[in-house]
């Protein structure tokens, strides 16, 4: 099938963007890498008006640090994320999540501002935003306003933005030096997207956890953690049985589909299984970093 018509834009700064977005209303969409949106629209289940396409705004595809945190614009492309160093060094957990997104092709178009304004609950890099109490700033002519990641994400392709908003930036703080990290899924085939994936980040003090963050994706209407099953971490001595009872825990309170691809059962058991492997891991990375 083919796109149905839209009228078609390319402003060259922000400025002329969120005038835009403000005119047009909620028949606007933004294009950024495109790598959700133009299927949707040629299968038709998105037909947008007007199209903002806003590749040819300058300046707005860097990495910096800044303050603790790594700073990402809205028209950074993955693959450069996946590859480069302040991101690998400082923040490994998103690097490893970026290499279960799609494909090398879709990696060097899609950008990561897209894939969170996006907001798919089976997408790997809204719950990597979760798991690493991220932020996104949000702008329209009105002003700018940020958002945490535990706010922003709210149902299906559903995120706190007003229809005359755009994403700037992504704010992902470093990483502690001393945590473990593991991001681990499940899908059908390479690339597509999970059936159940699980982010974990993990500190550790000595023998014992000092924090810990667990996010899922695939299990429900947007990505899911939820701080009362990591508070069953904290203090605890690492160990496979504590593992095992946070992935059973975790099966327990999940709110999982059942479609073609899985069962509601299936997807509880691959959560409690895929947390536990994840959480393994997490905490020997600790050890081998200490």
């Amino acid at each position: 099938m083919k796109a149905a018509a839209f009228e078609y834009h390319r402003p060259r700064a922000i400025g002329e963007a969120l005038a835009l977005l403000r005119e047009v209303g909620e028949v606007g969409k933004i294009l950024a890498g495109g790598q959700s949106l133009m299927p949707l629209m040629n299968f038709r289940l998105a037909q947008p008006g007007h199209l903002i396409d806003i590749n040819f705004m300058e300046g707005w595809d860097y990495v910096r640090s800044e303050n603790g945190a790594f700073k990402v614009g809205c028209l950074t492309r993955q693959a450069r994320l996946l590859n480069d160093p302040l991101i690998r060094q400082g923040s490994p957990l998103l690097a490893d999540a970026l290499a279960h997104v799609g494909y090398t092709q879709t990696r060097t178009r899609g950008t990561l501002c897209g894939s969170l304004a996006h907001a798919d609950p089976a997408a790997e890099l809204p719950a990597v935003m979760l798991a690493l109490d991220g932020a996104l700033t949000v702008a329209s002519v009105a002003g700018k306003r940020e958002i945490a990641a535990r706010d922003f994400f709210q149902s299906y392709l559903t995120t706190a933005m007003a229809a005359d908003e755009l994403i700037l930036e992504a704010s992902i703080p470093e990483m502690p030096s001393r945590a473990g990290w593991s991001f681990t899924e499940f899908a059908r085939r390479f690339g597509d997207f999970a059936i159940v994936g699980v982010a974990v980040l993990v500190v550790p003090e000595k023998d014992r956890i000092a924090d810990a963050r667990i996010a899922l994706t695939g299990v429900g209407d947007k990505p899911w953690r939820e701080p009362g099953v990591e508070q069953m971490l904290v203090g605890q001595k690492a160990a496979a049985d504590l593992f095992g009872k946070i992935g059973v825990e975790i099966a327990a309170r999940i709110n999982p589909g059942s479609d073609i691809h899985a069962s509601e059962s299936y997807r509880r058991s691959l959560a409690s299984v895929l947390t536990r492997r994840a959480l393994t891991d997490a905490w020997q990375k600790t050890r081998n970093r200490s």
